[in-house]
């Protein structure tokens, strides 16, 4: 049965955030807030965590789209390769926020992480929760979206728990999330293109 961790949304407490962590270098899988819905998330470097979320969203782990959530862009090109000064700026501009960004992967990605188009999604969230897990952590989260038939199954951390409380290990309570998910946009192309309208407000 999963724990249910309830972290201050302003002021995570760096005690439980530390508990997360571990879990996670345990290769363990967690459902966690962000700025747009709840996330289901394990460590980049966790086979076992990736396919075990895999089998949670019902997909093939090998073509899994997941997104790494990051604390910061300060280790974007660690992950993310012929990053020029405008994609950059574009970056800057839009995060921290509700935005996925679709970015060529670099060979510091692990293989199975990457999708045929050896790709990665980025996001940052506007979350100090999520931020602070990441942090801690040292390396990105990689996440998804929670599963769900409705939308309050999104956003709902009790009833989360009651839905997801024998797949997970760890659910991070910080309060009641989003229902509407991030924007998602492609920069692997000559110019930006928005794959999914979310949350986030692209303004084109």
């Amino acid at each position: 049965m999963a724990l249910h961790v309830r972290i201050h949304p302003d002021n995570p407490q760096q005690r439980l955030v530390n508990q997360v962590v571990q879990c996670l270098l345990n290769n363990g899988v967690i459902i966690f807030p962000t700025d747009s819905v709840y996330a289901i998330g394990c460590s980049m470097h966790s086979r076992e965590g990736l396919h075990r979320i895999a089998r949670i969203k019902q997909m093939d782990p090998a073509k899994a789209l997941l997104s790494f959530v990051c604390p910061d862009l300060s280790d974007l090109s660690k992950y993310a390769r012929q990053l020029d000064t405008p994609t950059f700026r574009l970056l800057k501009q839009h995060l921290p926020g509700p935005f996925t960004f679709i970015l060529p992967a670099s060979r510091e990605v692990p293989k199975l992480m990457q999708s045929k188009k050896s790709t990665i999604g980025l996001r940052v969230p506007e979350n100090n929760i999520a931020q602070a897990i990441a942090a801690t952590l040292g390396h990105p989260v990689l996440s998804a979206s929670v599963p769900a038939d409705a939308p309050e199954d999104l956003a709902d951390p009790d009833l989360i728990f009651e839905n997801f409380e024998n797949l997970v290990d760890m659910v991070v309570d910080g309060g009641m999330g989003g229902i509407v998910p991030s924007t998602v946009v492609d920069l692997t192309g000559e110019a930006p293109e928005v794959i999914r309208r979310g949350r986030g407000d692209w303004g084109d």
